[in-house]
């Protein structure tokens, strides 16, 4: 309890109405929506981020906790104040501060309900589709602390994937931005490690999401099966013929038997299995991609297929799956909900593991699954809630299958969150020194311990001395090797060999520069993942590759034609390595179609400088089992740790691509055509205007224009036509030239041939809120015309070229093009310069607000700060 003084200063920190300490008001709060219970010391309800403030420095001072929480909705014990403090409700932190259809984007407070934004991005025709279950109560900022997915994340991907920018208030009464309406920020992706987090990070005040178009057309089918294992092989024969519906949903006999009675929406109760299955797109493609589908279904023994032709059909597809809670409790006033997610080849597998356990266990089940990510939901009944017995051998029985699915690689958690309820079974998925790397992530951020404490941790064994079991602070204890240095090169032939060499050059406190480059810093030893080359796993069912560090990307993309397929990777260097791409962060034009490389990994191992090695993640597409680690190490630049072993996603190459070039005389009208073309892409990937390209075999109104208006579009046909059109009649009515139309040419090859074009020039990349983007090049055209430049007008980025012939012209140069991005909130980096002017320019030229949470993990991490970065990243 608060001693009396504490509990009076509490109650005059907020306006009356505010601030609740009387128990009747704290029962309310006891529990989220899952089993764990906790009784808070108070409620405060902050109106504004300084209220937020206000409270964080209250809690500092007198050292009491703090419990974030949003709707309640959570099934973890998230938001449970197991260990006393006060919960931060934000219910009343709920509106839309700024609404950005052109950059599509918004500002959002954390309290606003998920389909509330969904609701006001389908007005101006654009879609969030992160679309938990809770969807109609669960808010923005509780879906961020717990990354939430939901059934559409097979395609478009879960809540960190949308989320670019954060507000928040440290542990220290700090109110600090990071990320933002801009991309690619030259800073740790601090926005990326509190995304998943649980509130254990800082306090959220506002958040920056992204948008996309709204599909016009959706399909919808129920496919029904004899058994499971036929429905789990047709999904994976759908996923490995390059398909990606919007959906995949699958319910198993037991949950049919279940819903069906109550809600009527005509299943077979003899159905072994069931899949809904949704497509989306233009509506001249919704017909193939059924069709194809469809064939794949009776190549996989589908019994019977049931197709929606309008939106009442569509309903009854979709009833049964919505009905699951009220079908459940109607025999049972309670049920226990586990969430794990396996390697999607890996689904029906586990499905039979986990009814074998809860028949051991006698224990009534039923299963509803995201079938296309591997997402697995048994619902444990509960009969009997006051029943010690029953509710041990439920508990007894959710252990297992956790135990059951992290053994097939899996993770414990998809989209739940740990919480109170899984932190005991974080050792059976996490190493230790894995378990550590979080710890510092936690200090760095939290160094007391106030906010949400005692989430996600396992809790210390009895007589144990740490924050968690298996806690130790001496990551590598063994004697300290010899390293073999190669013209004073290291480049380890494992990691296990990279840590103890890291180790080493840490104890001779020697400074350590990785990168693959013939490129030195000082008498830093040159760290070289060379010798980590090649596919060591390749599954295409599941739709992954894990590669060493050190193999080209050229390499590995050459591989995977082989098949079919991609990676969403592009580079102006030929020689680039997959590890160094990602600690560079280097995003090309089509992630508006594909999404960033931060979007991409699935996990590394990496060796960091104290000895230690571990592993971010698991190669499965949803996993919210602890911190993500991978967030740290993308874009860092060699600052915090060498990258082994990575694993990507994998795409389909896309069926066709098409481009359209618009010559144009004056930059201006340029910049208006773009605006006018650019609310239409759904499946563009790219959308740039240049200035220093010449179109090979293009006819001369191209080869003669100034700048040019690209647009590209990739993926099935009918789409590709079907969008292109739309830009050809947009551009007709706005009266631009004739556009061309080019195949298997795309915005992403004109960024690589320009930037590869100009190597050893003055390479700027600048990056500015999309929806500024426009007028900050109409307002810098003097310096953007001195040289050449793509404007990668989707994703706010402009490539600026230069030809300097003196140092001052280059800096010159270099100030006038970011002092008007700093102003935007935006940025402008030094990306390649003349070899004689390169280290008096300032390459960064920019302070992330998070710098000192960044230092204190580079600490944590890299205890002697021996690790350099050959561009000088977070140096100076």
């Amino acid at each position: 309890m608060l001693k009396e003084t504490i509990r009076r200063s509490l109650m005059a920190l907020l306006p009356k109405g505010q601030v609740f300490v009387d128990r009747s008001a704290l029962l309310a709060y006891e529990a989220d929506a899952g089993i764990d219970k906790g009784l808070p010391e108070g409620v405060v309800f902050p109106r504004h981020a300084d209220d937020v403030v206000r409270i964080m420095c209250w809690a500092a001072e007198h050292a009491v906790p703090l419990v974030a929480r949003g709707a309640g909705t959570g099934l973890s014990g998230g938001a449970v104040a197991d260990r006393g403090g006060i919960v931060v409700d934000f219910a009343r932190m709920n509106d839309v501060l700024d609404f950005d259809v052109q950059g599509r984007s918004a500002l959002v407070q954390p309290a606003l309900i998920n389909l509330r934004l969904d609701e006001r991005a389908r007005e101006d025709n654009l879609y969030f589709p992160p679309d938990p279950s809770s969807q109609r109560a669960s808010t923005i900022g509780g879906n961020v602390a717990e990354n939430s997915g939901g059934p559409h994340c097979f395609k478009y991907g879960v809540t960190t994937n949308y989320v670019t920018g954060l507000d928040v208030v440290l542990a220290n009464g700090q109110r600090i931005r990071v990320g933002g309406r801009a991309l690619d920020y030259p800073e740790y992706d601090l926005c990326g490690l509190i995304t998943g987090s649980e509130g254990m990070l800082a306090l959220i005040t506002s958040i920056v999401v992204r948008l996309r178009r709204n599909p016009p057309g959706v399909r919808t089918m129920l496919a029904i099966f004899d058994t499971p294992e036929q429905a789990g092989e047709a999904v994976s024969a759908v996923i490995a013929a390059g398909l990606v519906p919007a959906t995949m949903e699958m319910m198993e006999q037991k949950i049919i038997r279940m819903i069906e009675p109550y809600a009527q929406a005509g299943l077979p109760l003899d159905a072994g299995a069931i899949l809904i299955i949704e497509v989306d797109g233009y509506p001249e493609s919704l017909e193939r991609q059924i069709d194809e589908i469809a064939q794949i279904l009776r190549k996989h023994a589908v019994r019977e297929m049931r197709f929606a032709h309008n939106e009442e059909e569509r309903y009854r597809i979709w009833l049964a799956r919505k009905s699951m809670a009220g079908g459940i409790t109607r025999l049972a006033p309670a049920y226990y909900t586990v969430d794990i997610t396996v390697p999607r080849s890996r689904l029906t597998e586990m499905l039979v593991e986990v009814d074998a356990i809860c028949e051991q266990q006698d224990v009534r089940t039923g299963h509803v699954m995201h079938a296309g990510d591997g997402n697995l939901h048994p619902m444990l009944l509960i009969p009997e809630p006051d029943n010690p017995d029953l509710m041990r051998r439920i508990l007894t029985a959710a252990r297992e299958i956790v135990r059951c699915c992290v053994e097939k690689g899996g993770s414990l958690t998809g989209e739940h969150g740990v919480g109170i309820e899984k932190r005991e079974y974080m050792s059976l998925m996490h190493k230790p020194v894995e378990l550590l790397a979080m710890w510092d992530i936690k200090q760095a951020f939290d160094p007391h311990n106030l906010l949400n404490p005692g989430k996600v941790f396992p809790p210390p064994e009895k007589g144990e001395d740490g924050p968690f079991a298996g806690y130790s602070s001496h990551a590598n204890g063994s004697l300290v090797p010899e390293i073999a240095l190669h013209s004073g090169i290291f480049a380890p032939a494992s990691l296990e060999e990279a840590a103890q060499g890291l180790h080493a050059l840490t104890q001779e406190g020697r400074c350590v520069a990785i990168s693959n480059a013939q490129r030195s810093v000082g008498d830093a030893v040159r760290m070289s993942a060379e010798a980590l080359r090649g596919v060591r796993t390749y599954a295409p069912d599941d739709m992954y590759i894990i590669v060493g560090a050190g193999t080209p990307l050229q390499e590995v993309q050459e591989f995977l034609a082989q098949d079919d397929r991609q990676l969403a990777l592009a580079s102006p260097w030929p020689e680039a390595t997959i590890g160094g791409l990602i600690a560079a962060n280097v995003n090309a034009p089509f992630r508006v179609r594909y999404g960033a490389l931060r979007d991409l990994v699935l996990y590394m191992q990496v060796a960091l400088p104290d000895g230690r090695v571990i592993r971010t993640g698991r190669p499965i597409v949803k996993n919210v089992a602890g911190y993500d680690l991978s967030k740290a190490l993308i874009g860092s630049h060699g600052t915090l740790g060498f990258i082994g072993e990575v694993a990507l996603k994998v795409i389909g190459k896309p069926r066709t691509r098409k481009t359209l070039f618009v010559p144009v005389a004056d930059l201006r009208h340029g910049l208006i055509w773009a605006r006018q073309v650019l609310p239409l892409s759904l499946v563009a990937s790219g959308v740039a205007l240049c200035k220093g390209y010449q179109a090979a075999h293009a006819p001369a109104a191209l080869t003669e224009s100034k700048y040019l208006l690209a647009y590209t579009a990739e993926g099935l046909p009918e789409d590709v036509q079907a969008e292109l059109e739309q830009v050809r009649q947009a551009l007709q009515v706005l009266g631009c030239p004739d556009a061309v139309e080019v195949d298997d040419l795309g915005v992403t090859d004109i960024w690589i041939e320009l930037l590869s074009g100009t190597a050893g020039s003055l390479q700027v990349r600048i990056g500015v809120p999309a929806r500024d983007l426009p007028a900050y090049i109409q307002d810098q055209a003097a310096t953007l015309n001195a040289g050449s430049f793509l404007a990668d007008l989707s994703s706010g980025f402009v490539y600026a070229t230069q030809q300097p012939e003196t140092f001052e012209e280059a800096q010159q140069a270099l100030n006038m093009l970011r002092m008007p991005a700093l102003g935007l909130e935006g940025y402008a980096v030094v990306v390649d310069a003349p070899e004689a002017m390169a280290d008096g320019l300032d390459r960064w030229g920019y302070i992330p607000q998070g710098i000192d949470v960044m230092k204190a993990l580079k600490q944590r991490w890299d205890p002697r700060s021996i690790l350099v970065s050959p561009d000088r990243f977070l140096q100076g």
